[in-house]
């Protein structure tokens, strides 16, 4: 208790790295109880979705609890921590897309080729960042491979299965809701891969300060975590009434 209050009060007011790994705490912790309360008040086979939802915030919520306390003491970027929760979240990101297309026919193989495309992109990244010797062939070779796995789940959200079972899916809620996790994907994706390529070696590196990146992983971190799943409360509660 005591160890975690003097965490917390060496927030300076001026630093805004530590401000939003708490307020990103705070913010996903408070959405896993908004979605495991509205679970209740949609119909049966929107729940696991919502269900996921707030999957997606409590685990974030958790270890960004811990991320504020390892910046908080001075040991600067948690790349483990972020990737644990990375690999733990984002697979749940993906499956979102099947279970909301689940009543269109999707099958069980494209929620497993999503989710490996996004293990691939983790694991790649993963290798690339965290056991990087600084040269330059190493960040590009591994992001490569991170980014075909990006792209995948890119191509299938704009163009490929995803996109084709929400236009056969007789639901305006849901065409319009697949539309926005794409654009979630497009937009709010693209923060990591930049992020990546300012490490050292990186294409962009020296262009963003280590803590810059750490600003930019928090705020999109919760808006892509919020806003997936606010969009899935938004297409339950639509189909629901």
């Amino acid at each position: 208790m005591n160890t975690i209050f003097l965490d917390v009060m060496k927030i300076e007011v001026d630093d805004p790295v530590a401000f939003t790994f708490f307020t990103g705490y705070m913010s996903m912790l408070a959405a896993s109880v908004f979605f495991f309360f509205e679970r209740g008040q949609v119909d049966g086979k929107w729940k696991t979705s919502m269900l996921v939802s707030g999957l997606i915030t409590g685990i974030a919520a958790v270890h960004y609890y811990y991320m504020r306390d390892y910046y908080a003491s001075g040991n600067g970027t948690p790349v483990a921590l972020r990737y644990i929760d990375w690999t733990l979240t984002v697979p749940l990101m993906c499956l979102e897309f099947y279970l909301l297309l689940k009543p269109a026919g999707a099958k069980a193989s494209f929620m497993w080729k999503l989710i490996a495309a996004s293990v691939l992109m983790l694991v790649a990244g993963y290798i690339g960042e965290a056991f990087t010797d600084g040269s330059t062939a190493h960040s590009v070779k591994w992001g490569v491979i991170s980014a075909i796995g990006y792209v995948y789940v890119l191509y299938s959200a704009w163009l490929g299965e995803a996109k084709t079972l929400a236009a056969a899916s007789n639901s305006p809620a849901v065409a319009k809701g697949i539309n926005a996790l794409a654009w979630f994907v497009l937009v709010g994706w693209a923060i990591y891969p930049i992020g990546y390529m300012a490490m050292p070696g990186g294409w962009l590196s020296g262009m963003f300060q280590p803590t810059d990146v750490n600003l930019f992983y928090n705020i999109a971190d919760a808006i892509n975590k919020i806003g997936f799943g606010l969009v899935v409360y938004g297409i339950a509660t639509s189909e629901s009434k």
